[in-house]
């Protein structure tokens, strides 16, 4: 059983910056593949950047490829998403999720959500 609970999302000017953190609990929170989706308002949900659980292999969705960072802190048990240059499309719900593998993300375990909101 994974916990997951997101935090750093907030209001930002397009071009700003931000960094979302998703801590877990769970003591095999390290042998889990991370993901990061999101939710825009009237829109389905979908796949921003996933990481495996070493860290060693990371994927992102063209739309936030050379903006948006994913990296993992196993001794913190956090997953951590930097974004940047961010645009107002960027609005939505963004999601942390956990999986015994990336080939099977999105898994089960889904945190609360936390806010994201550009403005242009």
């Amino acid at each position: 059983q994974v916990q997951l609970v997101e935090s750093g999302g907030g209001l930002v000017q397009a071009g700003g910056s931000l960094r979302l953190s998703c801590a877990a609990s769970g003591r095999t929170f390290s042998s889990y593949a991370m993901g990061w989706f999101r939710q825009a308002p009237g829109k389905e949900r979908e796949f921003v950047a996933i990481i495996s659980w070493s860290g060693g292999s990371t994927y992102y969705a063209d739309s936030v490829k050379g903006r948006f960072t994913i990296s993992r802190d196993n001794a913190k048990n956090t997953v951590y998403l930097q974004m940047g240059s961010l645009k107002p499309e960027d609005t939505a719900v963004y999601y942390c999720n956990a999986a015994p593998n990336i080939a099977r993300l999105p898994g089960a375990y889904w945190g609360q959500g936390t806010q994201v909101t550009v403005s242009s």
